[in-house]
């Protein structure tokens, strides 16, 4: 017998779904004839793609939401129940890095900002807890749901510069086996957590850490990491899809608490 991964007429919400991956997954999640909820902090980037999935023959909506104001997730919660009458599938992607929590030439580890490191930790973090918290309630009402967290190579092996963000991914994925643990025996074993640990991706955030843009060469930071990628190049955000459908569907139905790389062999490779 085939494995199901279908997600048809599946009704999904995706927080930061105006960004680079989630935005990609939504468009996917649409072709493929879910119903899809687009949750993004700038109405107009979420509502950009639901348009998109929409002029195609898909099925979306474009809601403002706040991951960090559980007010806001409720409201964007009421609207797709309103919409759909329920919840089937939530995808974690809010998240991200700010400069001034990066380290540089100018700015130690010392001298981070404190508001700056509480800032990520919270994004990455609480901006995955609460909305798990509001659409993980309407998933209990029914018995059955899925939950995929977006987690990180720096969850795995930290990276320079970054030390906020990389502790905060790695608090993604305690959290993603916590609450796979707990949606299990406290809620129903039918409610399913996983999370995707992306490699290196080429997007707004990161473009200029990798790529020179006045020349458009490979930075040292760039081609550290393609010298570390066994496969030697930066992934597509496309090729993020099929572990995503895979860790949604039906056909991983006995698979919960799990991480999964997907990252050209990077967290295989000890760099000899």
């Amino acid at each position: 017998m085939l494995p199901d991964f279908g997600v048809k007429d599946k009704v999904i919400v995706v927080t930061g779904g105006g960004g680079a991956i989630c935005g990609t997954m939504s468009r996917t999640f649409g072709e493929a004839g879910a119903k899809v909820a687009i949750l993004d902090l700038r109405l107009e980037s979420a509502q950009s793609i639901a348009d998109e999935i929409n002029r195609k023959g898909g099925t979306a909506i474009g809601l403002e939401c706040n991951v960090l104001e559980k007010e806001s997730i409720e409201k964007a919660a009421e609207a797709v129940v309103k919409e759909w009458g329920r919840v089937d599938i939530l995808i974690n992607g809010a998240g991200g890095n700010k400069p001034q929590a990066t380290t540089n030439k100018d700015m130690s580890f010392f001298d981070l900002p404190a508001d700056a490191i509480q800032w990520v930790f919270n994004l990455n973090c609480l901006g995955a807890m609460l909305p798990s918290q509001v659409f993980g309630k309407l998933m209990a009402e029914h018995g059955e749901g899925c939950i995929l967290n977006i987690s990180s190579m720096n969850a795995f092996r930290p990276l320079t510069r970054i030390p906020a963000y990389s502790a905060a991914k790695a608090g993604i994925n305690n959290f993603t086996q916590w609450l796979a643990v707990d949606m299990a025996k406290n809620v129903s074993p039918k409610i399913r957590v996983n999370a995707i640990a992306p490699g290196f991706f080429i997007g707004n955030q990161n473009r200029d850490l990798l790529i020179d843009k006045e020349t458009g060469d490979l930075t040292p930071r760039g081609k550290s990491i393609i010298d570390l990628t066994p496969m030697n190049r930066f992934g597509e955000f496309e090729e993020l899809m099929g572990v995503t459908l895979f860790l949604i569907s039906p056909a991983s139905q006995f698979i919960t608490g799990v991480v999964i790389p997907v990252d050209g062999g990077f967290s295989s490779f000890s760099g000899v």
